[in-house]
C-alpha cells in the first residue's frame, strides 16, 4: 500500500544539516510516509551522513550536480504517496507537522496547497514567527487573495506546505530553467489554478540564515526570467501584478547592489508604483552605497535581535 505522504528533499551540501532535518522527519507522529532524498551532486559529506541512516522509509537517489529543480522533479518522480511534502534539507519539522498537514486536507481537501504556519531562523540567536499580509485567528482557513497575503513572508514555502503528486504534474512540475525562485514558480501555478489552504499552527522552522543557501546565490536573469512568465497574467489580476511588482523591487535592490545596471532599468521600468511603499520607492532610486549601508546596517540589526522583511 501506498504511503500518504511522500517527504521529498533535495540535498547539496547540507552536512551540518541534513542529520537533524531527517530525524525532525522520521520523529513525525503521523508515520504514513516515505521520504525520497536526491542528492544533486554533493561535494561534502552530506550523502555519506545520509547512508549512515538505515531507516526503511528512506529512499536515497544520487544524480550529478544538476541544480534544485532537476533534484525536486527526480524525487517526486520517485514518490509513491498521493501527497508530496517538500523540505529543504536545511530546515526543521516539529513533530506535529504532517499530522497538522493531514488535518488541513481532511478539512479543505479540494484545496490545491496545504499550508502550516512557520517561524524563521535569522541567524543562530533570532528566530522570528513568520508575518503574512493577511488576518487570521487559531482556526485554519482558505486564504482570501493568496497573493496580496504573501507581500511580505511567503505562506507556501518549500518545506512548510503539501500538495497533490497529481495536480503537481498537471501544473507542469517545477521548472528546471530557473536556478533559483522554482518554487515561487509553482505556488503561484497552484494559486493560479487552485485554492490554497491555511493552518496558523506553527510546525516548522525556516533556516534564512545558512550562507551556502540557494536562494543566496546571485541568480538575478533568473529571477527576472520567473517574473516576466506572467506579464500576461498579471494584466487581469491586480493582486498578482502588486505581488510581482514587490519581488521587481526585491531584484532591482540586488542588482543596484551587484551593478547590472540594465536588468535593473529593465525591472524598474516595469513597476507600478502604486504598489511599493514608501520606503520602497526611496531605495529602488538610492545609489550603491546606500543599498550595501542599508544591508549591512540590516545585519548587524539582526543580530542583536531585530528585523523587518525586505519587503515590507
Amino acid at each position: 500500500m501506498n504511503p500518504f505522504f511522500s517527504v521529498i528533499i533535495p540535498l547539496f551540501n547540507k552536512e551540518k544539516y541534513i542529520e537533524a532535518t531527517l530525524n525532525s522527519v522520521l520523529n513525525q507522529t503521523f508515520t504514513d510516509f516515505e521520504v525520497v532524498i536526491v542528492d544533486d551532486g554533493s561535494t561534502d559529506n552530506s550523502l555519506n551522513i545520509v547512508k549512515r541512516n538505515k531507516d526503511s522509509r528512506v529512499t536515497l537517489i544520487e544524480q550529478e550536480n544538476k541544480g534544485a529543480s532537476v533534484a525536486r522533479n527526480n524525487a517526486i518522480a520517485h514518490a509513491k504517496g498521493k501527497y508530496i511534502a517538500p523540505l529543504d534539507a536545511d530546515d526543521i519539522w516539529y513533530e506535529n507537522h504532517l499530522s497538522e498537514l493531514k488535518s488541513l486536507i481532511n478539512l479543505f481537501p479540494s484545496a490545491g496547497v496545504f499550508c502550516n504556519n512557520y517561524q524563521v531562523k535569522l541567524n543562530k540567536h533570532l528566530v522570528k514567527k513568520a508575518n503574512f499580509n493577511f488576518d487570521y485567528d487559531d482556526e485554519p482557513l482558505i486564504i482570501p487573495d493568496f497573493f496580496d497575503a504573501n507581500i511580505y513572508n511567503y505562506i507556501a514555502t518549500s518545506s512548510s506546505s503539501a500538495f497533490l503528486k497529481t495536480h503537481f504534474i498537471k501544473l507542469g512540475t517545477y521548472d528546471t530553467s530557473l536556478r533559483t525562485a522554482q518554487d515561487l514558480d509553482i505556488w503561484i501555478k497552484f494559486a493560479l489554478n487552485y485554492k490554497i489552504a491555511f493552518n496558523p499552527c506553527i510546525t516548522m522552522t525556516y533556516n534564512h540564515f545558512d550562507d551556502t543557501s540557494l536562494s543566496n546565490s546571485n541568480y538575478n536573469t533568473d529571477r527576472y526570467n520567473f517574473i516576466a512568465f506572467y506579464k500576461e497574467e498579471e494584466k487581469k489580476n491586480p493582486s498578482l501584478k502588486k505581488y510581482l511588482d514587490v519581488n521587481r523591487y526585491a531584484v532591482s535592490l540586488r542588482c543596484i547592489a551587484s551593478g547590472e545596471k540594465e536588468l535593473y532599468r529593465k525591472l524598474k521600468s516595469e513597476i507600478d508604483y502604486k504598489n511599493l511603499n514608501l520606503k520602497q520607492k526611496l531605495l529602488i532610486n538610492s545609489p550603491k552605497f546606500v543599498i550595501n549601508t542599508a544591508k549591512g546596517l540590516h545585519s548587524i540589526l539582526k543580530k542583536i535581535g531585530f528585523y523587518w522583511s525586505a519587503n515590507s
